[in-house]
């Protein structure tokens, strides 16, 4: 689904290069998360909506942030020729761009690695074991820091008068702004040309090589593969 949604991006954008479509993409899931916080505000501040129905649309827009954040981070990773299969290491990818910039770096120190373009060795060079200790800190930290966050954010929003509208699309946008930091930081600039093939990473970090989807086609058809990890294939 992440491969066909990008591929549906350079269908709509045939001229645009990777960095154009990682525009593209971060300017499509700022619009999502501002879009859907300033909802929730205008929804949950009207008269006629209970406390009950303001907590539960503000949960909604928390499941929201975070799938499109998943998502989102994804679709950059799959314009850098990066398919995540194993999910601690989507969950580490997820965690770390949510956290921003500081989150990549906490996965730097973390795997003593480079904090330069961490995504990729983050996703296909430290061991299992490693991802494991990472994303325990890094849900640490994401729970200290998400909570207050989405805390005040939820209580702007019920701010009367279309005051809590403003808040939760401004709130909305600057979580988001935070995301695509943390993207930046983890995978650098986009690549000069479209990879030709997608590194599948699966789990305990063993990867194969498998043909990119382009524009005309969603589908991917593995042609060989190689070996990383403990696992031999």
């Amino acid at each position: 689904m992440i491969h066909a949604h990008v591929a549906s991006v350079r269908r709509r954008n045939p001229e645009a290069n990777p960095a154009q479509v990682v525009a593209l993409l971060e300017r499509e899931y700022l619009r999502v998360v501002a879009g859907t916080g300033g909802a929730v505000g205008a929804a949950a501040a009207a008269p006629a909506v209970g406390t009950g129905v303001a907590t539960a649309l503000t949960i909604s827009d928390v499941a929201t942030f975070f799938a499109a954040s998943a998502s989102f981070s994804l679709a950059v990773a799959s314009v850098h020729g990066i398919q995540v299969d194993d999910v601690p290491r989507r969950t580490t990818l997820l965690l770390a761009t949510i956290l921003g910039e500081s989150g990549v770096r906490m996965v730097g120190d973390s795997a003593q690695i480079s904090a330069v373009h961490v995504g990729r060795a983050m996703l296909t060079r430290m061991p299992t074991g490693t991802i494991r200790a990472v994303n325990t800190t890094l849900t640490r930290r994401l729970v200290r820091t998400q909570a207050t966050r989405h805390g005040g954010l939820a209580l702007g929003r019920l701010a009367p008068f279309g005051i809590g509208a403003v808040i939760g699309l401004t709130g909305g946008r600057a979580l988001g702004r935070t995301v695509v930091a943390g993207a930046r930081a983890a995978f650098g600039p986009a690549p000069a040309s479209f990879p030709a093939e997608l590194e599948v990473v699966g789990p305990g970090g063993v990867a194969r090589l498998e043909r990119a989807p382009g524009p005309e086609s969603a589908g991917t058809t593995a042609i060989r593969e190689i070996t990383e990890g403990p696992h031999r294939r």
